[in-house]
Formats: C-alpha cells, structure tokens, sequence
C-alpha cells in the first residue's frame, strides 16, 4: 500500500514538473514576441516592409501571424496575396500554391484574382528548379509534364475569366510555350517505345500528339513514328493512311505554330493597397 502510495505522489509530482516547465516555456515564447501587443496597422506594415526588402522568412512569419490574429480584419485578403508572394519569392513554391488555392477559394471575385491566378501558374513551374532551362529546349521529365499540364490549366482559367487583365497576353503566351513541351515530350516517349519495338505503345503515344498538339512542329515525328510503327505490326492500311497524312502536310507547312523563343517569367510584389482600399475589399 505505502509503495503504491509512493509511486502515485511520484506521479503527481512528475506531471507537476512538467506542467511547469511547459507553461514557463510558453511563457517564454510570449515574452520573446516583440510583436505580442502589435496592431494589425503594425504587424501589416512591418510584414510590407519585410517583403520590399526581400526579407522573405521574416515577411512570412508576420504575415502568418496577422492572418492568425486577425482573420477577418481590414488587411486579411492583401496579407494572403502577399504571403503568397513571399513564399514563392522564398523558394516554397508549395506554400505559394496553396495560399493562392486558399485565396481564390475565399475570394474568388476579387479584383487582383488574376495576379493571384498569374503568381499560382508560376509556382506550379517553378517547383523543380531548372524546369525553364529545360523548357526552353522542349526537354522536361514525365514529372516537368504534369507540372506543365497543371500550369497550362491555370493560364488558362485567367485568360478565360480575366481575358482583358494585363496578365491575360502573357498567359497566351506561355500557353503556346507549354503546348510545345508537351508535345516534344509525348514525342520522346513515343520515339522511346519506338526504339524498343512496343510499336502498340509508341502508336498511342504518337496519337496524343496528333489529336492534342496537331499544330506544333512535332506532328511530322509523330506521324512518322505511327506510319513505321503500323508497318512494323503488319498493319499496312493504317500506314498508307498515316503517309497519305504526312505528304499532304508537307504541302501546307503553314498549319504549323512558329516555336517561340522562351525566356522565364517573373512577375512584381503585389501592389501595397492603402488602408482606405483594403477597407472596401474587405466590406
């Protein structure tokens, strides 16, 4: 009985010390946040100014800490515009997407949507670092492919719903840009299965280019890689009607889109809405 006495006092007196060192812990947390008595004008302005001085880290950990405090205040909506930005500018293209994803959720008419949708569609091609380097020679990876389909899809939902936005000319054209990545990519799988005689495979994957990328330059491989491929499986009409294809192209070289000279985009901090602005965002 006394031992098990002592044992639950040694309980008591365990739990009590942790419980104590946990709240002198916390209270230590709050006593070093120089920011604990801030204003939301404070916390903005200081999040603002961290961001223009390209302070990313420190940008983000105010920006995070206004949208906790005062998540229906006057600056919520700017504040995840900007953290948005801040992530992105710091290399966290993941955060940027879903602070984008959970702005456009929240305000998914507000005036700056098309930034908001702009700055998403850069950080889905800036999650593997060199993805532009490697567009610009239309060589991107299975996983380059899926971030540009993700990407292409985003352009596209701003020049769709924000055709006139100072964004939307620049969206067209990354779009073209992206099409012919893809469409050099399912080439080169196409060509892969090709060398490696899966002829049913290469067949599907050329045709991918045929029916979604028929007017970029990499049409005329495709065909070519579907015509051997169907002579290869002794299937000799589908390969006359491939070159039937193939010779009446070289006759109308004008079907096909020009390739652009690619160069990585970039796009400015978001504009520092004064508070008079944000006051009627926000209403």
């Amino acid at each position: 009985m006394k031992k098990a006495l002592r044992r639950t006092a040694l309980g008591i007196s365990m739990a009590a010390v942790i419980t104590l060192t946990a709240s002198c812990s916390w209270l230590s947390t709050v006593n070093d946040d120089k920011t604990i008595n801030w204003s939301a004008d404070k916390l903005y302005t200081e999040a603002r100014d961290s961001l223009d001085n390209s302070n990313w880290s420190q940008a983000e950990e105010y920006y995070t800490k206004l949208e906790s405090r005062y998540p229906f205040g006057r600056y919520a909506q700017q504040a995840q515009i900007e953290m948005a930005y801040a992530y992105w500018k710091d290399g966290d293209p993941a955060q940027a997407i879903q602070a984008c994803d959970r702005f456009l959720r929240s305000y998914p008419n507000h005036s700056a949507s098309d930034y908001v949708l702009y700055m998403k569609a850069l950080a889905t091609l800036n999650e593997d670092d060199g993805f532009f380097a490697r567009l610009t020679h239309q060589d991107i990876s299975d996983r380059d492919a899926q971030a540009a389909r993700d990407a292409w899809d985003t352009f596209r939902e701003l020049v769709q719903k924000y055709p006139d936005s100072r964004y939307a000319p620049e969206a067209r054209r990354r779009l073209n840009e992206l099409i012919l990545a893809q469409a050099n990519h399912e080439v080169k799988v196409a060509r892969f299965y090709f060398i490696r005689h899966a002829y049913v495979a290469a067949v599907a994957r050329a045709q991918r280019v045929i029916t979604d990328y028929s007017r970029t330059p990499y049409r005329d491989e495709a065909l070519q890689i579907m015509a051997d491929s169907y002579g290869y499986l002794g299937m000799k009409d589908n390969e006359k009607d491939v070159r039937r294809v193939i010779a009446l192209n070289k006759e109308h070289p004008e079907t096909q889109v020009k390739m652009p000279k690619i160069e990585k985009p970039t796009i400015e901090a978001p504009k520092n809405v004064p508070s008079t602005q944000v006051r009627q965002q926000a209403k």
